[in-house]
């Protein structure tokens, strides 16, 4: 290698691909930018990327979960998803010990509390009483988070998981049945520490209401097709549940004037001037969480370099059980060669920018269609499929191919009136995993 060469990848990785990777016990930060070149004397536009990943706890310092299990048990669970769901619920069950708090809650046209909020210290009782559910009646199914979410409080700490597991295969009936009422509910228990996983089971629940609640409370959600794959899902929820390692993260990136925030990819956050804010409920053992930013550069002479943004963190260490900071930033270095601007570029955060993209186009994709727009939304997820292959050719990347192919089967599918239904909450399941970084597939 040139020495030109060396001190060019030198240069870069000063300024960093990856700028600014602290670590501290539990949480590691990484600040990036998916052009750390720019051309001299252009404005242009880029995307900050502020990964957070979590540690490795171990089980003996795993934090305690306070979980509620809602389980849907109207008329349209009889038979095998009743079965399935009450095998899953005690396989979950099994996953916890006396260090943990669990409820279950089930609803029909009213709710009832199976297993008020109590120390997983018998779990064969505990099962017992899951095995007794039978099904029978409506979907109250407002009034069943609600009621999983009071038994959370009642042992509400900030150094436990707590959270609801909300299991539904029918429409909302009984009570408030609105997108809009259910996210509002998950946003008042996100303000309480408390998130909402939503698991859809077949083909009768409303998706734009059990993502909105999942949404809004910083939870996950899950379409399960085949009730087989219950079980699985279960079991990776709580696999997720015991090994948080951070909770009530705030992110704010303050970036220098000149320099604008245009959007966020992904996740909801504010912007106020040059300042970015937005928070993350949980981070978990060995994955990653990150915040997607466009913004607008402004130009400046070859040579020059510049800070872009100055990033903080905090957030509650589960494994100190105290609060805890960490900071970096991030900047670019402004050239006239196109070269080098073209072989500095960070492909990873590239590839997360258009992955958050295209997941933004695939829910314009589902307006479209709701609003009988066929050609319309067709033509649009076309558009999409091969914006996708474009980018996964020009990064190498064969996540982005494998995108690009279901793309394409959307796009097919899209057109088919019986087909719809189970396409509709495979894409908005999908785009919900993308942009809030969960992949239940693992």
């Amino acid at each position: 290698m040139k020495p030109t060469a060396i001190s060019r990848v030198l240069s870069v990785i000063f300024l960093s691909i990856f700028v600014s990777a602290l670590s501290a016990a539990t949480v590691d930060l990484e600040v990036s930018v998916s052009n750390p070149y720019l051309l001299a004397n252009q404005e242009q536009s880029i995307f900050l990327k502020v990964g957070l990943t979590g540690g490795d706890l171990g089980e003996e310092r795993r934090t305690p979960a306070n979980v509620s299990i809602v389980l849907d048990r109207s008329g349209s669970m009889d038979g095998e998803k009743m079965a399935r769901a009450k095998e899953a619920a005690s396989i979950a069950i099994s996953m916890l010990d006396d260090r943990d708090i669990v409820s279950i809650v089930t609803y029909s046209d009213t709710v009832s509390v199976l297993v008020p909020a109590t120390r997983v210290s018998d779990r064969q009782f505990i099962q017992r009483r899951i095995e007794s559910v039978f099904a029978d009646g409506s979907t109250a199914l407002f009034a069943g988070v609600s009621k999983g979410a009071d038994e959370v409080s009642k042992f509400l700490e900030r150094n436990s998981v707590n959270r609801v597991i909300l299991l539904s295969d029918g429409l909302a009936n009984v009570g408030p049945d609105s997108p809009k009422a259910l996210g509002s509910l998950g946003e008042s228990l996100k303000r309480s520490g408390i998130s909402v996983t939503t698991i859809g089971l077949g083909l009768g629940y409303n998706e734009d209401l059990m993502v909105q609640l999942a949404r809004r409370s910083d939870g996950n959600h899950a379409f399960v097709e085949n009730y087989n794959d219950l079980t699985r899902i279960f079991r990776y929820e709580f696999q997720d549940i015991l090994s948080v390692v951070a909770q009530d993260v705030e992110i704010e990136i303050n970036c220098p004037e000149g320099v604008v925030p245009l959007r966020i990819l992904g996740r909801e956050a504010e912007i106020i001037g040059g300042k970015v804010y937005t928070k993350i409920n949980q981070l978990y053992s060995n994955q990653e969480k990150y915040l997607l930013v466009e913004l607008t550069v402004p130009p400046n002479q070859a040579g020059s370099k510049m800070n872009i943004a100055e990033v903080t963190i905090n957030y509650a260490d589960m494994k100190s059980k105290k609060s805890d900071k960490l900071s970096g930033q991030t900047g670019v270095e402004f050239t006239g060669s196109e070269e080098i601007v073209e072989e500095s570029v960070d492909k990873e955060t590239v590839i997360d920018a258009v992955k958050q993209i295209s997941a933004e186009v695939s829910e314009e994709a589902i307006m479209l269609r709701d609003e009988g727009k066929v050609g319309e939304a067709q033509a649009l997820l076309q558009e999409n499929t091969e914006y996708l292959f474009g980018a996964a050719s020009a990064l190498e990347s064969d996540e982005l191919l494998i995108l690009g192919n279901v793309n394409a089967i959307d796009a097919e599918a899209i057109e088919d009136d019986a087909e719809w239904n189970a396409s509709r909450k495979r894409m908005k399941a999908s785009t919900y995993e993308i942009q809030s970084q969960q992949d239940y597939s693992e």
